[in-house]
């Protein structure tokens, strides 16, 4: 196979810019063992598609707002093809989630609230200045 027929033929700026972070998350990621180190050749580590399918995986879990800990679980179970492990870990994210939302809707509602008594026209310094304890 001529080498640049090979699968591996992304160098780490190369595949940093294609899963679109920077170079040191490719090394971090490798540190905490969600990516793994390939064997460089003539001192270059090249990457392939695999490399960029598992480091679009873990942005897009961080986005779901899974840890980089419960990443390597998803991670790993994948391998093992453990769905049940999977679902769990999943279900719980989504409880945190719910959990966060409602928790931002009542910062919303205050914040709402406060900006009205706010806006009233009232004299006096402005109740959202008082509540955060200025």
């Amino acid at each position: 196979m001529v080498r640049s027929q090979e699968p591996m033929d992304m160098t780490i700026g190369k595949f940093a810019n294609a899963g679109n972070v920077g170079v040191e998350t490719i090394r971090f990621y490798q540190r905490r063992g969600l990516l793994p180190t390939p064997k460089g050749h003539h001192g270059v580590r090249r990457y392939n598609e695999e490399n960029l399918r598992r480091l679009k995986f873990i942005r897009q879990a961080q986005t779901a707002g899974f840890t980089l800990e419960e990443i390597k679980q998803l991670l790993d179970l994948d391998a093992g093809e453990d769905r049940e492990s999977a679902r769990k870990l999943a279900r719980a994210r989504l409880e945190a989630l719910r959990m966060r939302i409602a928790e931002l809707e009542e910062a919303r509602r205050s914040l709402e609230k406060l900006a009205d008594e706010c806006a009233s026209g009232r004299t006096g310094p402005c109740p959202i200045l008082h509540s955060f304890g200025i």
